[in-house]
């Protein structure tokens, strides 16, 4: 039985039809079960339904033997212990500095909100700009709003959110996108069948282009 590994939100909502186009379904509908093991039409595979952050994790320590996360949680992890080789090309989005529409540009020293703490300290290194983190798991919008912070690190799709709270996107610092991770030693005692698995996503893959 292998195990794969996805989470709630757009990557699972993106996933489900990727998963169905290689022939893989939930036998239960995931818009109205509580389950958070599914199995599938594959009596081989079957889906556990996690939080985004969880996957590296679970699939690291083998409780999982693949697993779908988004390119921008596996660095923050720091996912060396994984195989990573599908990008999925799905759930795409930027990772963005944001700021007030009417603050300066940063320079010098700054203050920044954001989840994405790893990547925020290496890409405000990078620029030379001294960043004093605050580490928020949520509403960084807010941050610069009520002077918490001088700018967020947040994920962007289409702005409105931003918008809405006089914010704009300033610095792209990464795309990003869903990739397939593995654990390595599913990889060596199941190789057979992961490989075989493999070969179908990337058929799934070449027929989406």
């Amino acid at each position: 039985m292998l195990t794969i590994a996805v989470s709630k939100g757009r990557i699972y909502e993106e996933a489900l039809p990727f998963l169905a186009e290689a022939g893989i379904t939930p036998t239960d509908d995931p818009n109205t079960s509580r389950k958070l093991i599914l199995q599938t039409t594959r009596p081989d595979v079957q889906l556990v339904i996690i939080r985004a952050t969880d996957v590296p994790t679970f699939v690291e320590y083998g409780a999982a033997d693949l697993g779908i996360a988004g390119k921008d949680v596996l660095i923050e992890h720091g996912a060396d212990n994984l195989y990573e080789p599908l990008d999925l090309n799905i759930a795409r989005c930027r990772l963005m500095t944001a700021a007030h529409k009417n603050a300066p540009a940063i320079s010098g020293r700054v203050r920044v909100a954001t989840k994405y703490v790893k990547i925020a300290e290496q890409y405000f290194a990078a620029q030379g700009v001294q960043a004093e983190i605050i580490k928020l798991y949520g509403s960084m919008e807010l941050a610069p709003l009520v002077g918490l912070a001088d700018c967020i690190v947040d994920l962007v799709d289409t702005g409105n959110t931003l918008k809405a709270n006089d914010l704009e996107p300033r610095e792209l610092i990464m795309n990003i996108s869903s990739r397939l991770v593995v654990n390595k030693a599913a990889m060596k005692m199941k190789h057979k069948v992961i490989a075989e698995l493999l070969a179908q996503f990337e058929q799934t893959l070449a027929s989406r282009n």
